[in-house]
């Protein structure tokens, strides 16, 4: 057994060579097409990933790593924050983060208080 040689002939070299290449270009596209996504509004791609069947992103890709670096931000130490508005807890209107930072100093904590 140990002199048993397995040979394939040309064309089916070419044939596995032309198949393995496909498969190759066709993983690259689909990981631009999810890293491209991955960098659009959140809306985006909760709309490309619910046409999504199953696990299949987590599965091909370092879905986790993808996604960190596609949401990291640029935000540094003593950056400012960026100005966004919300809705009061009363509902009595909206506040705006620079129209607090104007009358005092602000501080924002992220987190869960359940």
């Amino acid at each position: 057994m140990s002199g048993f040689r397995f040979k394939l002939s040309a064309r089916i070299q070419r044939i596995l060579l032309s198949s393995l290449v496909a498969i190759v270009v066709i993983y690259l596209a689909f990981g631009a097409f999810m890293w491209h996504t991955m960098h659009r509004p959140p809306e985006d791609f909760a709309r490309v990933m619910a046409k999504m069947p199953g696990p299949v992103v987590f599965m091909l890709f370092p879905f986790e790593t993808l996604w960190l670096q596609a949401r990291a931000g640029t935000l540094n130490v003593g950056d400012p924050a960026p100005d966004f508005t919300l809705q009061k807890l009363d509902h009595s209107g909206p506040v705006q983060l620079s129209a607090l930072t104007k009358q005092q100093p602000v501080v924002l904590v992220f987190g869960s208080y359940t």
